[in-house]
């Protein structure tokens, strides 16, 4: 696989057999694609976690108490959904799929059907919720980035750049690509974040609940 914007096939032979060119494949659990997108993954991840609340669905729905349901949901079908979520750059789509996933959970577990009519607020005012998928998303990243920043590995010097080899840089048309840290939303730039991770108890209180909502940005 050849990841690019606009992915050319790439010929590597070994043994005198030339490599089969593809568009994705799985990588342990993750989809990779060869536009370099997580849009294919995010879908993929939704799918499976929709499956397992299909499943347990007469435990979601039960008269059991609301928090415990919630708690379930979160432990188990978000956890299905959510589970690599660390790497993820997200566009806008990305983000307006997983909110939409999210809102899916709690209809599904108060029985409401789209025929009702009910609005997005009044669900989450019925299950006593606000609107965390993206949160915790953006939570989980700083937690992961934190963690990668304070060390001297090989993923930390991908992310710098620092890895040998040549880059193409063509002039192209319309905005740069998002990039991973962008969702991180440090605008004094990548430094500075450095410094910052450098300080666990800084770097915590940066990123918590409080942190401010997620910007629906297309790139």
């Amino acid at each position: 696989m050849k990841i690019l914007r606009q992915p050319t096939p790439v010929t590597i032979k070994i043994d005198q057999k030339q490599l089969e060119n593809v568009k994705c494949f799985k990588y342990f659990v993750s989809l990779l694609t060869d536009d370099g997108r997580c849009t294919s993954e995010i879908k993929s991840r939704i799918a499976m976690a929709k499956a397992a609340f299909s499943k347990k669905k007469n435990l979601f729905t039960s008269k059991l108490d609301l928090n415990l349901r919630k708690k379930l949901v979160k432990c188990y079908i978000w956890s299905i959904a959510l589970y690599g979520a660390e790497t993820w750059t997200l566009r806008a789509v990305d983000q307006k799929h997983l909110e939409s996933f999210e809102m899916w959970c709690w209809r599904r577990m108060e029985k409401i059907s789209w025929t009702d009519y009910v609005r997005n607020e009044e669900v989450l005012i019925r299950v006593s919720e606000q609107r965390n998928i993206l949160h915790e998303i953006r939570k989980r990243k700083a937690n992961w980035i934190g963690h990668v920043l304070r060390r001297n590995c090989l993923l930390k010097e991908a992310i710098e750049g620092k890895i040998d080899g040549r880059i193409e840089v063509t002039r192209r048309r319309g905005r740069r690509r998002k990039k991973m840290l962008d969702d991180l939303g440090d605008r004094r730039g990548y430094c500075h974040l450095k410094e910052k991770a450098l300080d666990r108890i800084k770097w915590r209180n940066s990123f918590g609940r409080d942190c401010g909502p997620v910007v629906l940005t297309d790139y």
